[in-house]
């Protein structure tokens, strides 16, 4: 068996020009959804994510606004400025890139968000909608997985689903989204005793842990769904997941590539999210 390819790449181009359509249509009522990103400090990869961000609303047809700060910004600058974006009626989302500098608290710049703008799915009020089940934006990553699932017509009812990893951005929203989807789900993590255990119970695995080969071919059951979240760099420097993508691929029936895979995923949910927040605040 040779896993089918979950392209993220293909399935982001379908909804980001499903995303341009709906733009289209609220801009011919008068209202352009707006972004406004804002990135403190000179983070080499937060400036290739922010750049990524700010051209995939550009292609979508969404209007954003980059703010670029020396990395020096004291914190009470930056939530003054979370604020003045609150009251800004031409943004509807606010995404402030982590990580941000040691001296500034995330969280605390995450909570100043107002809520019907927090695009990202962070805020402590986004979180406990999602955890009830109530409206409420999804963290852009295990919301792109889901989407993924769905592509393939997988039908979570029933099925044992293994998230590993346990972070608030990835790994906790992910358990909740496939729980509210009927799938029985354990969380497992560093302190997790037999890994390979739990894995090869499950008919979905999710990776997220950030560690390259956490997932190998022999803690695979054959014919599971595999979605990679990972990002990391091969010993020769080529991006890779956290799922031994060639092995693995001979004993599941579906794969998540890395790249291609969840990566363009995670920004086509940001335009969703923005253009769902543009939606509501008619």
């Amino acid at each position: 068996m040779t896993a089918q390819l979950i392209d993220g790449n293909a399935l982001s181009r379908q909804l980001r020009t499903e995303v341009a359509t709906q733009c289209a249509q609220l801009k011919a009522r008068g209202i352009t959804p707006g972004l406004a990103v804002v990135l403190v400090g000179d983070n080499p990869a937060s400036q290739v994510y922010v750049r990524n961000k700010v051209k995939a609303c550009a292609e979508a047809g969404l209007h954003s606004v980059l703010e670029n700060y020396d990395a020096t910004l004291s914190e009470a600058a930056l939530l003054a400025r979370v604020e003045a974006l609150n009251r800004d009626p031409q943004i509807h989302g606010i995404l402030v890139q982590l990580p941000l500098p040691a001296h500034i608290d995330a969280q605390k710049i995450i909570e100043a968000i107002a809520p019907a703008k927090d695009v990202d799915g962070f805020h402590v009020a986004s979180a406990g909608a999602l955890m009830t089940g109530m409206p409420g934006f999804w963290p852009c990553t295990p919301f792109g997985c889901m989407k993924m699932l769905e592509s393939i017509g997988y039908s979570l009812k029933g099925k044992h689903a293994v998230v590993i990893g346990r972070s608030n951005i990835v790994g906790k929203p992910m358990a909740l989204m496939l729980l509210a989807q009927s799938a029985t789900v354990t969380i497992c993590h560093s302190a997790t005793a037999d890994l390979k255990a739990m894995t090869l119970q499950a008919d979905v695995i999710v990776a997220a842990v950030g560690k390259r080969n956490v997932l190998t071919a022999d803690m695979v059951k054959p014919g599971a769904v595999v979605i990679d979240v990972g990002m990391n760099r091969d010993t020769q420097g080529k991006l890779c997941g956290d799922v031994d993508f060639e092995g693995v691929r001979q004993v599941a029936n579906y794969i998540t590539p890395v790249p291609g895979g969840v990566g363009p995923m995670t920004i086509t949910m940001l335009l969703v999210n923005t253009l769902a927040a543009a939606q509501a605040s008619i």
